[in-house]
């Protein structure tokens, strides 16, 4: 039981000798109807927000739901709204939150919180980045709204993090090209091979991968394939810590973003 809640029932307790009418009242006060469920906004957000900093998403989602459709023109009701994004982003329904976020954005252009919500629309697409012989989908939209956040507000403070999971995310789809291309270099179809590598060459030029890439295509130009087998070529391309990004380490052996929420 949180420490406000406690306070709530003690006060509660001190008033509950003097009968109905001051209970009712101090249950008023506290924005609270006769089922100690808050009453008003207040209570409501005060409530949502406690369950939001002890991880009870599910709980503060509903309740931040509740602020924005009883009260949408209080002044808590762009807090919910915003809240509402974080709670599914922190339950991993990345989906839904980036929706979410977006709908904040296209509702409340001017609002001061923008670029954090720009940043987490990013991070959003950024988390659903899997293995390089999946869906690059997440890669490639990451990319565009950290983009769109650098080119809005260059100078935020999510700048730094921003550049970083844009340069983890184009390594990553250098890697998924260069997964492709061995699964041409193994089936010894050397005409795609040399299509995948080049447009690695082309289009990722300053990726981990790309020296490799290189010595690939020559290799395979030169009609001389490589003679280790195909899997000896795969590179690690799992997603970096936060920590490696920091340092300029492209790529992690325990791999997994963990990364500043």
């Amino acid at each position: 039981m949180t420490r406000s809640l406690l306070s709530v029932f003690a006060i509660l307790l001190l008033f509950a000798n003097s009968g109905c009418t001051v209970l009712d009242n101090a249950k008023a006060l506290l924005g609270m109807g006769r089922d100690l469920r808050p009453t008003t906004a207040e209570g409501l957000v005060s409530e949502a927000m406690d369950d939001f900093a002890f991880g009870r998403y599910e709980k503060a989602f509903k309740k931040f739901e509740e602020i924005r459709d009883r009260y949408p023109f209080s002044e808590f009701s762009l807090l919910a709204e915003l809240k509402m994004a974080d709670c599914k982003y922190y339950l991993q329904d990345y989906e839904e939150a980036a929706n979410l976020y977006q709908a904040f954005e296209d509702d409340h252009p001017t609002n001061e919180a923008i670029p954090y919500v720009m940043f987490q629309i990013g991070m959003a697409h950024f988390r659903t980045i899997d293995t390089i012989d999946r869906d690059t989908t997440g890669a490639t939209e990451a990319i565009e709204a950290f983009s769109r956040l650098l080119r809005a507000y260059p100078d935020s403070p999510y700048t730094e993090e921003a550049q970083a999971r844009i340069t983890a995310a184009r390594n990553f789809l250098a890697g998924h090209e260069l997964y492709v291309a061995n699964f041409y270099l193994k089936r010894e179809e050397y005409k795609q091979a040399a299509g995948r590598l080049q447009y690695i060459l082309d289009n990722y030029s300053d990726t981990v991968v790309a020296e490799q890439s290189r010595e690939l295509l020559a290799a395979v130009q030169s009609d001389n394939p490589p003679r280790r087998t195909w899997r000896d070529w795969l590179p690690d391309l799992s997603l970096p810590s936060w920590k490696s990004i920091k340092e300029g380490l492209i790529f992690s052996p325990a791999g997994g973003a963990t990364g500043a929420p």
